[in-house]
């Protein structure tokens, strides 16, 4: 519970700080006198407040996966069952936002924006947990063994979550949130591109 609420805290303070720093540019611009001359955005202001969120993370994935793990010799066995529990989280990198890619025109907002990525993949360590384990009469306990059983559950959720879907649903998540942001900042029309 502790753990949703601090991501919905975080994703709200991001919406809010990439708001203000919209809605403040759009606030800026109409109060500012119109001469006869064509005035050009400054979207220098705009992409530089972009890139101090770096990482747009817009979904998160939870995967739990049993990891058997059994190392047999003749002179007996080791064997380990885990219970996995992963986390993958996807989203935009807006550290790669060049300037041309934040546009505006009149009250139209256009940004082209890189392809989603996956950020990080992690076990949650308070729900991993290892049910079984067991060492033969003649082996001794094998400590690398819980390591690799979590190298590979991370691996399998990295595989399984691009296998999901997790980059369209990053993808398209990214374009309702900032198409609310935009049109919350005063924006009529948000066009929002994926590179």
């Amino acid at each position: 519970m502790k753990e949703r609420l601090a991501i919905f805290a975080a994703g709200a303070a991001i919406v809010l700080l990439l708001g203000l720093g919209l809605g403040g540019g759009v606030l800026l611009g109409r109060l500012l006198p119109s001469g006869d001359k064509p005035r050009i955005a400054d979207t220098t202001a705009v992409i530089t407040q972009i890139r101090a969120l770096s990482q747009l993370v817009t979904v998160q994935y939870v995967f739990e996966k049993v990891v058997r793990m059994d190392d047999i010799q003749w002179y007996g066995q080791n064997r380990l069952l885990m219970i996995a529990h992963g986390v993958a989280k996807a989203g935009v990198d807006l550290q790669q936002l060049k300037p041309g890619d934040v546009t505006i025109h009149g009250t139209k907002l256009s940004l082209s924006l890189p392809k989603p990525q996956l950020f990080d993949v992690y076990l949650d360590e308070n729900k991993t947990e290892v049910v079984e384990r067991s060492t033969g009469l003649l082996r001794s306990f094998d400590q690398q063994m819980e390591q690799e059983a979590r190298r590979q559950a991370v691996e399998e959720i990295r595989k399984t979550a691009r296998a999901s879907g997790i980059l369209r649903d990053a993808a398209e998540r990214t374009r309702l949130q900032l198409e609310l942001l935009g049109k919350s900042a005063g924006f009529t029309e948000v066009e929002i591109k994926l590179r």
